[in-house]
């Protein structure tokens, strides 16, 4: 019998290039960094055109950096609070809308369709609405698990604030409380860079939300953090928590503009 029997020979090269790429594959990637700015109270239609304007802007570099990897195209993430407006998705049924423009204009409400996923619904005083401007392409390229990491980000969040029940729906996107949604999410790509988000009723003044079908669904009602709580909820404090989140599932760092 060979002395050799029972072993495997083995070439130290090979097993030293085996444990490097091992340790390299391993090693997490570096973060993309984020910058964040809260642009305070605004009307949508402006926040809209900035969005649009910054997007095209990612786009422009990402086509500019095919040609210098030097060139590392940004990511940003925008909290506001909207004047009180409604928007419809470019599939949304104008039927939800419940009141005429002339009530909408005796109310002093806003009214648009834009260009995002999902049907109708309200943005207004009280309300976080939170805008990531992402490229996708240096994070993953999947926008169901970019909605899904959306949700979690305020499931968490609203988890950490008492609300213990949140989450999803089958079939539907956003963050609901048994039956009532709390978070409205609709979104838009373009060429892995997204646009539009999220909006969570935190102290929202919910009765507006009676002059539309809130997301076309007729069958499910809304509700807010302050209707759930009892109380006035710090927005601030949401706020920062939903960055400490955001950061976290999605694996950025982020910075204040």
């Amino acid at each position: 019998m060979s002395s050799n029997q029972g072993f495997v020979e083995i070439n130290s090269e090979n097993l030293n290039s085996e444990l490097i790429s091992e340790s390299l594959r391993n090693q997490e990637k570096p973060r993309p960094l984020v910058h964040w700015r809260d642009l305070g109270i605004t009307a949508y239609n402006e926040v809209w055109e900035m969005q649009e304007n910054v997007l095209q802007s990612i786009v422009e570099q990402k086509i500019a950096a095919r040609s210098d990897r030097n060139i590392v195209p940004e990511h940003f993430f925008f909290f506001t609070e909207h004047k009180p407006v409604f928007t419809i998705g470019k599939s949304g049924n104008v039927e939800n809308l419940l009141v005429s423009k002339e009530e909408l204009l005796l109310s002093k409400i806003d009214y648009f369709k834009t260009n995002r996923g999902g049907d109708i619904t309200f943005h207004g005083p009280g309300q976080i609405v939170g805008y990531p401007i992402l490229d996708l392409d240096q994070i993953y390229t999947d926008i169901h698990r970019y909605l899904r990491e959306i949700e979690q980000t305020i499931i968490d969040t609203l988890f950490q604030f008492g609300i213990q029940n949140a989450g999803r729906k089958e079939g539907l996107t956003g963050v609901w409380v048994e039956d009532e949604k709390i978070c409205a999410i609709g979104v838009r790509a373009s060429r892995w860079v997204t646009m539009h988000g999220f909006a969570l009723n935190v102290n929202t003044d919910l009765s507006y939300f009676d002059m539309i079908v809130p997301c076309g669904i007729s069958d499910k009602a809304v509700t807010s953090m302050k209707k759930i709580l009892g109380f006035e909820v710090d927005m601030e404090a949401i706020k920062a928590q939903i960055l400490i989140n955001f950061e976290r599932i999605f694996k950025v760092l982020l910075k204040k503009l």
